[in-house]
């Protein structure tokens, strides 16, 4: 049974064009072909990707959080209790009105003391200030590096100018030790980012996020089956583009440098809107769906390929949506904040009132705090 869903997962009709069989694929003449196997290698590398975020988080962009003074904002922790606590863990982390006022007589507290419970209590989950940089400075470092290998690889190539080559001799084209080794290394990277993205910080597009890397390594790793290599070069380098500015517009925003964070933003803003909604469906977009037309009929994985290619193209409209609402901030003055953040709670209480006068309160004690921060 295994052998056959093998046989039928592999014929050529799903992944070559007419009159092709992998037997054309193979390596002779001193010439290499992607193979599937070569992305078990993957696997591995996303794991050691995990084991050098791990190291460049404490012992880089935790050192380089406090030279920017990146600093964490002191949180009221919620009291014990444990009525109040198992249903925060069991039932819901916002109750309504009904379940506030059970509570309120399970727990012996009033009302008001539920609501201000379950407000801290959601805090003291929010990822920490430190968190955010640490994971911002960790991609920022990958994008950049990622951006400048991509532009290596692929700009010395004729079909960086001309994307009509990229196509030409399809799929008899060999692949070069540097378009292998960014394939793998980028591919590696989006597994890391899936196996981490439980742990990572949660934003309002978590969704959107989880379908992205799965969009992005089914794209990768199908590309380099159907010997897509120059399409998906090209692809990948263009989405690196902007993803180094976004996240260096975190960092700084993360440390308070307000003016330096909105000015990466602006030109991060137009970078992913020229490349994203612009080069990526007028250009890229017509060179996937048009071009293979002239030199063959189409088959699965030019269906395949370019629905894939539609899917990410929309996550980039949405995303073009939440850049344009931090723009308009902007423009009319606010601090640009990630809209996709889920923003810290405040307690309108006379307790809170007394915090503002007389500094922060752990506990129900003062703390001594000099480094009064903005809100995130």
């Amino acid at each position: 049974m295994f052998q056959t869903l093998y046989s039928y997962f592999w014929w050529e009709r799903l992944w070559l064009p007419a009159n092709l069989t992998w037997a054309d694929l193979e390596d002779r003449d001193g010439r290499v072909y992607a193979k599937a196997s070569d992305l078990y290698i993957t696997l591995p590398l996303a794991f050691l990707f995990l084991v050098v975020r791990h190291l460049f988080e404490t012992y880089v962009a935790t050192p380089l959080a406090g030279l920017l003074n990146v600093k964490e904002k002191v949180r009221l922790k919620a009291t014990p209790n444990a009525v109040l606590e198992r249903f925060y863990a069991a039932t819901s982390k916002h109750p309504k009105q009904a379940d506030v006022e059970m509570l309120s007589k399970k727990s012996g507290c009033t009302v008001r003391q539920v609501e201000r419970w379950f407000r801290r209590r959601r805090n003291q989950d929010r990822p920490s200030l430190l968190k955010k940089f640490r994971e911002a400075s960790w991609r920022f470092t990958f994008y950049l590096i990622a951006f400048i290998a991509g532009m290596a690889v692929i700009v010395d190539k004729p079909w960086f100018y001309d994307l009509r080559e990229v196509w030409k001799g399809y799929p008899i084209q060999s692949v070069l030790p540097s378009q292998y080794w960014y394939y793998m290394i980028e591919l590696s990277f989006y597994w890391s980012l899936l196996f981490s993205i439980a742990s990572d910080v949660k934003r309002k597009d978590f969704k959107e996020q989880i379908i992205h890397h799965v969009a992005t390594i089914i794209l990768i790793s199908f590309s380099w089956f159907a010997n897509y290599v120059r399409a998906g070069t090209l692809i990948m380098a263009l989405h690196d583009s902007s993803d180094y500015l976004l996240e260096s517009a975190k960092m700084f925003n993360y440390a308070g440098w307000r003016n330096t964070c909105n000015n990466i933003f602006i030109v991060f803003a137009a970078v992913f809107i020229i490349t994203r909604l612009v080069i990526l469906p007028f250009w890229i977009m017509h060179c996937t769906m048009v071009y293979p037309l002239d030199l063959y009929p189409a088959f699965f994985g030019y269906y395949f390929f370019n629905f894939m290619m539609v899917v990410l193209q929309s996550l980039h409209i949405f995303w073009a949506y939440l850049i344009i609402r931090m723009a308009q901030k902007f423009i009319t003055g606010k601090v640009v904040e990630d809209e996709r953040s889920d923003r810290e709670e405040t307690d309108n209480t006379e307790e809170e009132e007394e915090v503002t006068k007389n500094g922060p309160l752990s506990n129900g004690h003062p703390v001594l705090n000099n480094n009064h921060r903005k809100t995130d």
